[in-house]
């Protein structure tokens, strides 16, 4: 059978990579060391003409299956990677390979921790992990591996942001059953608690950090939040305002609801009301339109909150919203970008940047007794904390960071 590569090819020098070669032994000049994950299969990542691929050995039935799972996640637009293309045909035992785009600025969950991995960063990657399977959840996708390892962290204003790796596991339905919800919250259960006992045996957990109660938080987390979204709310009529406070719970948890089911409880003057929730993503959606900013949710509710304090300072109340986002994007948003040095611009994205800055500006404003302005809080923010920052876009170590499997991965498991 001949080499063949099926998929969205969106660059042609992919087919020539070295597909006769196990992917262990492909040579250096192909590759990019980037932070990675513990794998079952071997990964290496790849860069073309400026993009970075990342490439999993697996077998082709797994390989068809997780490229069109994948390829279904981003049709609904749930949080995953992209898949690019699998191969086939190669060389006689020799896997087929799995093909998919590096998301940027993201992290392993061990490369995410500075040392010993804090209560606080850990309460953080929970909340991430539980909106992640909820999310999922709500598409009608299946996981059946969810853990640490199998997600991708960005950080998100104060919070992370969190993807799916491997769909190889995973099964799609028109709608998840209760059975279901339960069997992938009970494997997350028992992957945390490995990886926090894994952690704890190589001395990175925090001594605070209990690994039993860690796995059985991420299970409360995840049913406080499905029950949020998805139970019926029992009302006076008079109490309406309860549902609109609902509303804007869901909102600031980043869902935004579409529709509400009304119906009145047979005799009584109560009412029983149930959300239509949709896919997260209410204030990335309001600033895109705006500005045409595509970030992360607490990023754009952070941006936004900002756009609304330069609506007031200038006075622009009463004009059209367009505008104002307009005007802040050409006298805020840029220029404060555009002050990074060339040199420091791949640290961190630049919506996250904008955040750290405006938290940056708060703390010297507390100090000073009174605002110190933008353009100060942006010189003393490269000068004194992003210079000690790390490339987030592509970090570049000589070898992987302690604790990572090198046929681990970051990309597709």
């Amino acid at each position: 059978m001949p080499l063949q590569i099926t998929g969205a090819l969106e660059d042609p020098d992919l087919i020539g990579l070295p597909w006769d070669r196990p992917l262990a032994d492909w040579p250096q000049h192909h590759l990019v060391d980037l932070p990675r994950g513990i794998s079952r299969h071997v990964v290496r990542f790849a860069r073309l003409s400026g993009k970075v691929y990342a490439i999993k050995e697996i077998s082709e039935r797994y390989a068809r299956r997780e490229y069109q799972l994948l390829w279904d996640l981003a049709r609904l637009d749930a949080p995953s990677v992209e898949p690019v293309a699998y191969v086939t045909g190669r060389d006689e035992g020799l896997d087929a390979a799995l093909i998919t785009r590096h998301l940027q600025f993201s992290l392993p969950y061990r490369a995410v921790m500075s040392g010993t991995l804090r209560p606080d960063t850990l309460t953080r990657l929970l909340d991430a992990l539980a909106v992640l399977l909820v999310r999922l959840h709500l598409t009608g996708f299946y996981w059946g591996d969810c853990s640490l390892s199998n997600t991708l962290f960005r950080r998100d204003a104060g919070a992370f942001a969190a993807y799916l790796v491997d769909a190889e596991t995973g099964e799609m339905h028109p709608m998840i059953s209760e059975g279901q919800r339960l069997a992938d919250i009970d494997v997350a259960h028992t992957n945390i608690f490995g990886e926090m006992l894994d952690l704890e045996a190589g001395g990175l957990l925090h001594p605070s950090v209990d690994p039993m109660e860690t796995a059985e938080d991420i299970v409360n987390r995840y049913h406080r939040l499905w029950g949020e979204i998805t139970q019926d709310e029992i009302i006076e009529e008079v109490d309406w305002h309860r549902v609109e406070q609902r509303i804007r719970r869901l909102n600031l948890l980043g869902f935004d609801v579409a529709e509400m089911m009304v119906r009145r409880k047979v005799g009584t003057g109560r009412l029983i009301v149930r959300p239509k929730v949709v896919d997260a993503g209410h204030h990335q959606r309001r600033l895109l339109r705006l500005t045409g900013l595509d970030v992360e949710e607490n990023q754009a509710r952070r941006l936004l909150n900002d756009l609304d304090g330069f609506r007031v300072a200038k006075g622009l109340r009463h004009e059209d919203e367009a505008i104002v986002a307009h005007r802040w994007l050409a006298e805020v948003f840029q220029p404060t970008v555009d002050a990074l040095p060339p040199d420091l611009r791949a640290k961190l994205d630049p919506a996250q940047v904008f955040h750290e800055i405006l938290d940056h500006r708060w703390y010297l404003s507390e100090e000073a007794g009174g605002d110190v302005g933008l353009a100060a809080a942006v010189k003393s923010y490269i000068e004194n904390v992003l210079v000690h920052k790390p490339d987030e876009r592509a970090v570049l170590p000589d070898e992987p960071p302690e604790g990572m499997a090198e046929d681990g991965e970051e990309e597709t498991d």
